[in-house]
């Protein structure tokens, strides 16, 4: 392998090297023709530097040549020759014998001065003037001297004798015609006998047209000189940003060089076209040699624009495909660079991802998390695979840089596949852990269904054979699907899922096991027994109790801890003393069946306390972790400035919460662990202090806006790392108010398995207790909401109940109009009932989320409630009812959403009314206590809540003599002579009169439920109600039922048969007592407790509805 690295390594230099040398040789060619142009036309002198000398035309060049191919320069006629500056004499002079081609320039030239109008004096000094600055190599001079007589015969006798003189060749001619015999006419201009067309103003042009190209092409061939020398020394960058803009630049460089050659070649195909214009208007016209030499010039020129174009375009495409291979690699590094750390911290972050779980519930979500990470992966590994054949991609276009490439792509190829792998791995063990925690549930849940169908096996029914025998077959049903639901070989499923078995799982397995020997223990007995009691054929002793004596509620001991029956099993407990044992299988069924019980009291008990020590270890961590974190100097900086000196706002008082849980009422629950039935004491010892939850509960809008505003800062995040949570804090924050939502859960269970012992009248007055604390708290949020009430809401007393109702007002001296627009057009109100007044809010529209997502409330009107009456039922609807006052001159017709809802907030109303008038009454006989009332004598009131058509109409002639005043009746003892408690019938016509109720009446002068039961008889009866069944032998009833009361049994029950369904259970007589008269078609004025409910966010509610029965006659 490494022998096979390094041959690539030595490869992929071998390219970089041939890719330079490939540059450097095509950048020297390039150099070397841009400096054989810069040599060439590297010239003295200009004709657009001279243009003013030459325009003088006392020396011209006009392209003729000697016989001996010797150029000529031609002296005209220039009488001020002698007044010229010697400088413009050298300088025109340099320039003409700097045209013809350098080989021409050698064979000499041959100077013709025409000096024929001139004298022999000027003829001398032209001759020494050229002697002494003639620039180039003369071949000879021919002279054509003056032709006047004295000049004439002057010249040849003064030449003799100054031949010397001049160092020279000069010949003197007299005429043309001696000329032509040292140059052919046709090399001659016609002002010297030749036939040679010149213009010297466009010898001018053409010379300065060419010198310009020709300077030209030198200024391109210097600019792509440079340039090329730029682009081969420049070093390729090593960032991707910094490729881009050199590979833009050179791009630009190359266009504009681009540019120049194109305008240059332009301009070299317009003079050549000059040049050769004789050509195409005289094809018989014959170029001088100096034209010849211009194209000759001209065309050399073009071709090394054209070679120089060719060189310089294929160096660029070397170099640019250098650059764009360098961009490619910078692209790969730094996509590469990205994507690594990525991999890097996904593989962390899956090896350390735990395999295990604790719970069915944990492993769905360490499941479901891992999913998460997966979708994550898979992007990344995509991302990476893409990245490493694109690698591949460059190498197979023979990139330089392979060496770099190669390595990479094999180095993303290895990571992916280990976090596949990795992932995979994981995967596969949460599987199979689930799979195990499924199993375990499963069997756990047959265990606890198991224990409930022992514990549901009526006693009674098992002492005949065809019981026992039906209750043994129920047994062996149920055990019959063991194989289905429980785990058998504890060996085995510990070899099996022995990489997921961590500590706190196997003890979890082996409690299972455990509790499976357990409940198989526990059916065994129990098939022992159930065998024994139907092998006898002899019908078993059925016990017999003596009937309790039915006593007054008001001689009751406790008559405010009254429960009904929820279940045979839990009256028999009761009963157990008066018993009449007969036989020891009688007793070893109830020992039996109590101890099932027991068994499921302390699987409560123990959810209790191990949920109680994890809420208060999570309310040490929050406080501990991000409390406490908000006060450290070096996380200061983290905290966002809408956070700081908020933590009071953001915690509420969960400080308090913690201490009290942890000091106070865990130890307390821990001291109950061994008598879970009595845990309702400690519930009723601490319920004031439970109340704690109320404030927190009041903060916790505030808390979740603060929250949302500040969730994502960087100071939550870096608690929540250290915390290594996987959930952030606003989950936290719901946990005071989960728990406090969850006792009421806990106490339900535990008294449904306590019914009969000690204990379960502390736990159901605990159980209401909690509910009161759940409602007090819903309704503290809706109270926190009222708006506009001027009076302190404190001092209006405890608020009892709140909701949403439809109103009508009625004024009885208002304008008739206004009286019957306010009959069809009901308002919205939101009504809360305290203790002492009823408010009358408008709601308005809920905005915000979560917690916030609250209703606000505009108080309206209020109502005193010493000043109120009710009337239960109004227009015929028994979802209306009516609150009137002063005498009903202000009447509210109020509508609930359901008759419900009505009956609890008319009972409601109507025990506050109660509970005034009771306390007017001890009053007012605490001061009459000396002196008897003679009337109270004399007078006659009805025991039964029910009033006859006689009192009715009583009752209205009282009412047509006298006006109430309820504020006067609630402030002062009411007489005898006042009218009782009246009740609406169930007729519309009923329901129009006047009856009511308010605080001033008397509701009753003995007690109602005393008067009732003694009327209770057999008999087929109508429901006007819904009933659910509290204990597994009671009955269910729905409203329009057909029942018949059969017999009475012990403890208040009544034996009911349900003729619509055909069932047959126990009924409390309490739910009959209000319901049940001599006129068999009335309705209950007896108070009853209204429904509770706790309205949070992750609370449960709880209401208690009472069934009411109307009699028909059978």
């Amino acid at each position: 392998m490494r022998g096979h690295a390094c041959g690539c390594r030595t490869m992929a230099l071998n390219r970089v090297s041939q890719l330079c040398h490939e540059i450097t040789r095509l950048w020297l060619q390039l150099k070397m023709i841009t400096d054989d142009i810069l040599k060439k036309e590297d010239g003295p002198l200009l004709a657009a530097q001279i243009g003013s000398e030459l325009q003088k035309q006392f020396a011209i060049l006009p392209g003729g040549r000697g016989i001996d191919g010797h150029p000529v320069i031609f002296l005209p006629e220039f009488p001020a020759f002698g007044e010229l500056p010697e400088e413009e004499l050298q300088n025109v002079l340099r320039y003409l014998t700097s045209v013809p081609s350098v080989a021409a320039s050698g064979e000499g030239f041959i100077l013709i001065i025409d000096r024929r109008l001139d004298r022999w004096a000027a003829v001398r000094a032209t001759l020494l003037r050229i002697a002494g600055s003639f620039p180039g190599n003369l071949h000879l001079v021919l002279v054509l001297r003056p032709t006047a007589l004295f000049q004439r015969t002057l010249s040849d006798f003064l030449f003799k004798f100054n031949r010397d003189e001049f160092k020279m060749k000069v010949v003197m001619l007299s005429t043309v015609t001696e000329l032509h015999a040292y140059i052919d006419p046709g090399q001659l201009t016609t002002e010297l006998g030749g036939t040679q067309q010149y213009c010297h103003d466009s010898w001018i042009s053409h010379r300065t047209a060419i010198e310009a190209f020709a300077l030209m092409v030198k200024t391109v061939a210097q600019t792509l000189q440079a340039f090329g020398t730029e682009l081969a020394e420049t070093e390729l960058p090593n960032d991707t940003e910094a490729t881009v803009d050199l590979l833009h630049k050179h791009t630009l460089q190359k266009d504009t060089m681009k540019e120049d050659l194109k305008v240059a070649l332009s301009q070299g195909g317009r003079l050549l076209a000059c040049i050769n214009e004789p050509l195409q208007t005289d094809p018989d016209y014959s170029m001088t040699q100096d034209e010849m030499e211009n194209l000759a010039t001209v065309q050399r020129l073009m071709g090394q624009l054209n070679e120089t174009e060719t060189a310089f375009d294929d160096f660029w495409d070397r170099h640019s495909t250098k650059l764009e291979q360098c961009l490619q690699l910078r692209h790969f590094e730094k996509h590469f660079r990205e994507v690594r750390p990525q991999l890097d911290v996904m593989f962390e972050r899956l090896s350390g991802f735990s395999e295990v779980s604790i719970s069915p519930a944990h492993a769905e979500h360490v499941l479901r998390e891992l999913s998460s990470h997966e979708e994550k992966a898979c992007e990344l590994m995509d991302l990476a695979l893409s990245l490493a054949s694109e690698g591949d991609r460059l190498i197979e276009n023979s990139h330089y840089a392979e060496d770099s490439i190669r390595p990479k792509c094999s180095e993303l190829r290895g990571v992916c596949e280990e976090i596949g792998s990795t992932l995979r791995s994981k995967k596969g063990l949460l599987l199979r852990a689930r799979e195990l925690h499924h199993a375990l549930e499963k069997a756990f849940q047959w265990c606890e269904d198991g224990i409930l169908l022992l514990a549901n096996q009526p006693v009674d029914r098992c002492q005949s054979q065809d019981g026992a025998e039906a209750a043994l077959q129920e047994l062996e049903r149920y055990l019959d699907t063991a194989a289905l639901h429980t785990i058998s070989d504890r060996g085995a499923i510990c070899c099996q899922y022995e990489a997921v078995l961590n500590p706190q799982l196997r003890d979890h397995m082996d409690k299972v096991f455990q509790k499976q020997s357990s409940v198989q223990e526990m059916f065994e007995k129990r098939r022992v027994s159930l065998k024994k009691l139907a092998a006898k054929q002899t019908r078993p002793v059925q016990p017999v109790a003596p009937r309790p004596e039915v006593k007054s509620p008001l001689s009751s001991p406790n008559p405010e801890r009254k429960e009904r029956r929820y279940s045979a099993d839990s009256a028999l407990c009761k009963k157990g003393e008066s018993l009449v044992h007969n036989g020891s299988t009688r007793h070893a069924s109830l020992s039996e069946e109590e101890e099932n019980l027991a068994v499921l009291r302390r699987h409560v008990m123990n959810e209790l306390l191990e949920t109680e020590r994890a809420y208060v270890e999570e309310l040490l961590c929050v406080l501990e972790g991000y409390a406490a974190e908000m006060d450290n100097p070096a996380m200061a900086h983290l905290i966002p400035s809408t956070l700081q000196s908020k933590k009071d706002i953001l915690f509420g008082n969960m400080p308090e919460i913690y201490q009290f849980h942890k000091r106070t009422f865990l130890k307390d629950l821990e001291a109950y662990t061994d008598c879970p039935e009595l845990v309702g004491r400690c519930f009723l010892e601490r319920m004031k202090d439970l109340q704690i939850y109320e404030a927190y509960c009041q903060n916790k809008p505030r808390s979740e806006s603060l929250w949302r505003q500040c969730s994502d800062c960087a100071f939550f995040q870096e608690c929540q790392k250290k915390l290594e949570h996987k959930l952030g804090l606003d989950s936290y924050l719901l946990k005071p108010v989960q728990r406090i939502t969850k006792y009421q859960l806990l106490l339900k269970e535990l008294l449904k398995y306590s019914k009969g012992c000690d204990g379960a009248n502390d736990l159901q007055e605990a159980l209401s207790s909690i509910l009161g604390i759940l409602k007090a708290v819903n309704d503290s949020m809706h109270l926190i909401a009222i708006t506009g009430y001027e009076g302190n809401l404190s001092d209006l007393g405890r608020l009892l109940m709140q909701g949403s109702f439809s109103v009508w007002t009625e004024h009885k001296k208002g304008h008739a109009k206004v009286k019957d627009l306010a009959r069809f057009k009901p308002m919205q109100r939101h009504l809360f009932l305290h203790e002492k007044a009823l408010l009358f809010c408008k709601k308005r529209e809920e905005n915000g989320e979560g917690y916030e997502k609250a209703p606000s409330y505009s108080f309206k009107h209020s109502l005193s409630m010493s000043a109120v009456g009710i009337t239960e039922n109004a227009k015929g609807d028994n979802k209306k009812f009516e609150i009137w006052s002063n005498s009903r001159e202000e009447v509210f017709i109020v509508q609930a959403p359901t008759a419900e809802i009505k009956t609890a907030w008319v009972n409601e109303i109507r025990k506050v009314l109660t509970q005034q008038l009771k306390a007017c009454r001890d009053a007012t006989q605490q001061k009459s206590s000396d002196s008897p009332n003679p009337t109270s004598n004399n007078s006659s009131v009805s025991l039964s809540p029910f009033r006859s058509s006689a009192q009715k109409n009583q009752r209205k002639q009282d009412e047509k003599k006298v006006e109430p005043n309820p504020t006067s009746e609630a402030n002062s003892c009411p007489s005898p002579k006042h009218k009782g408690w009246n009740k609406p019938s169930l007729s519309a016509d009923a329901s129009e009169e006047n009856d009511g109720f308010s605080s001033g009446e008397d509701p009753m002068t003995s007690d109602i439920e005393d008067e009732v039961v003694k009327k209770l008889a057999p008999g087929k009866y109508s429901v006007v109600a819904d009933c659910e069944k509290a204990g597994p032998q009671e009955l269910s009833v729905k409203s329009g039922d057909m029942v018949q009361l059969i017999r009475e049994g012990e403890d208040g029950q009544w034996f009911v048969k349900n003729l619509h369904s055909g069932k047959e259970g126990w009924v409390a007589a309490a739910n009959l007592l209000s319901l049940i008269s001599e006129s068999k078609s009335s309705q209950s004025l007896s108070s009853s407790d209204g429904s509770v409910s706790g309205n949070l966010s992750t609370s449960s509610s709880c209401s208690e509805t009472y069934t009411s029965f109307s009699d028909i006659k059978p």
